[in-house]
């Protein structure tokens, strides 16, 4: 009975006894306020991460994966130069014939390069301190009353909207941020970038076409996407940016990527 009071309980007990009504008691406390700092997160954001990098550095971001994608482009395109060579030295008719007219698709297909005259549209996220009032300004406000917060980055869809307006247009090549689209091209958000092909890019995007000019612009202020998005770029509570010029030579390099053809199998 060494230790042991008369009450049967050892001195040290009581204290324990403390440590655990803390816990008990202290532990439900924190997840709550973890949970309700959730919720005041999501519902301040309208459920979206609005490009949560964007206060961040993102040089860094942008350019490990952009190494990472080099890495690959770079293997591909010397397995593409072995195939070219083995196929080159082979003799055979049909051989040759698939190669000429592999040939004769190579500029349709975005294989070569194309100069010209054209447009130039830069779209880029509103200002921070815009974005920050809004913020501020929806916590007084209705549900219904509140500004969208997504309308204060650019999406997928908006590049995509000014992209396939150039083409409606007659654009001959658009690029986006210097790179070559063709009709695989994949755009797509992730984060706070923007990723094309595969590789990461941070705004402002700039896109490019080489055709007609007053083509092009007519294209472009037509479509309904893109007049939503300029209408956002005039809007003072907002001011998406937004640039057009009329360039009198653009250069669109030939793709060079990885042409990565996937498709759906039916099942069975």
């Amino acid at each position: 009975m060494t230790g042991t009071h008369a009450g049967g309980t050892t001195g040290r007990r009581p204290e324990a006894a403390r440590r655990s009504l803390a816990w008990r008691v202290g532990t439900p406390a924190v997840v709550l306020l973890s949970g309700a700092l959730l919720a005041v997160s999501a519902t301040n954001s309208e459920g979206s991460d609005l490009r949560p990098g964007r206060y961040t550095d993102l040089s860094g971001l942008v350019e490990g994966e952009a190494a990472d994608y080099r890495k690959v482009e770079a293997r591909y395109q010397n397995l593409s130069d072995q195939v070219d060579r083995l196929t080159g030295a082979v003799s055979d008719r049909g051989v040759r014939d698939a190669r000429r007219e592999i040939a004769k698709l190579r500029d349709p297909a975005g294989m070569t390069p194309r100069t010209g005259p054209g447009l130039q549209i830069t779209l880029s996220d509103a200002p921070e301190e815009l974005l920050d009032e809004a913020v501020e300004r929806n916590k007084g406000l209705d549900p219904e009353q509140r500004l969208n917060l997504n309308r204060f980055v650019v999406h997928q869809q908006d590049i995509q909207a000014v992209v396939n307006a150039l083409w409606m247009g007659g654009a001959s090549a658009v690029t986006i941020a210097g790179q070559r689209v063709i009709s695989t091209t994949g755009i797509r958000c992730k984060g706070p970038v923007v990723q094309l092909q595969g590789e990461p890019f941070p705004q402002p995007y700039v896109i490019e076409a080489v055709g007609d000019p007053s083509e092009l612009y007519g294209s472009v202020a037509a479509d309904p996407i893109v007049a939503g998005y300029r209408k956002d770029a005039d809007n003072p509570l907002i001011e998406m940016g937004w640039s057009l010029d009329f360039e009198d030579r653009i250069e669109a390099p030939a793709y060079d990527g990885v042409v990565d053809l996937q498709y759906a199998r039916p099942l069975g």
